[in-house]
């Protein structure tokens, strides 16, 4: 399948060796293909759970594999450089230009700041990407020297992504561990993505939700 070439294609792991390295100098958490792989998966598995094709869900797997390759050139503005780098990636496939254009927009559109749904693709990205919170993604260092986005990654003990398409509704469940990070600091800076979220969701006919230790709080 095209997408375990991408997996093994050594510019692309380069750009995330890179990219991951700039941004640990700025501070922030893994964004190595330990990430990307994970959001790729969930990609596919919230496109299957809505229904859709094998060939879609390929698109989906590869623009959530390739969604943060910008970061090696800034992290501001990354996701349309990532577009036009992934672009690049994929002239080289079989991909039709049709097909290829779906996963370089779905890209360019998954950051918060700037990014809009389209499509199927870049709704189960956006969604994918934005719900991958988790102690792991913390890299090592003194706690003393974690900042908020560290606090917030590091207090949740538990995640998971419950896609229920009969009762048209995607959860985000998360056990949090409160002596770590409050309330106030997770919504201090994951309100506008979860808002993005919901608006994802919306394309899928769902609803979106975020439940932390067993409350649903959004």
């Amino acid at each position: 399948m095209l997408f375990d070439e991408i997996v093994r294609n050594e510019e692309v792991l380069e750009y995330y060796r890179r990219g991951n390295a700039i941004l640990g100098a700025l501070g922030y958490t893994d964004h190595s293909t330990a990430h990307t792989r994970l959001v790729a998966e969930q990609t596919a598995e919230i496109l299957r759970a809505f229904g859709a094709e094998a060939a879609e869900i390929e698109l989906g797997r590869i623009a959530g594999y390739l969604h943060d390759i910008g970061n090696v050139v800034n992290r501001t503005h990354h996701a349309e450089y990532g577009a036009l780098l992934a672009n690049e990636i994929l002239k080289g496939t079989a991909l039709s230009v049709g097909d290829r254009v779906r996963i370089v927009s779905a890209i360019a559109n998954h950051d918060e700041s700037s990014g809009v749904v389209a499509d199927s693709v870049a709704a189960a990205l956006i969604i994918a990407d934005k719900t991958d919170v988790r102690r792991s993604r913390v890299r090592e260092k003194d706690p003393i020297l974690f900042d908020i986005h560290d606090r917030v990654n590091y207090a949740v003990t538990e995640p998971r992504l419950h896609c229920d398409a009969a009762g048209k509704q995607i959860t985000l469940c998360l056990t949090i561990d409160e002596t770590i990070c409050t309330m106030y600091d997770y919504f201090d800076i994951f309100l506008g993505r979860m808002t993005m979220c919901s608006h994802a969701a919306r394309f899928f006919d769902a609803g979106f939700s975020l439940n932390v230790n067993g409350q649903k709080v959004l």
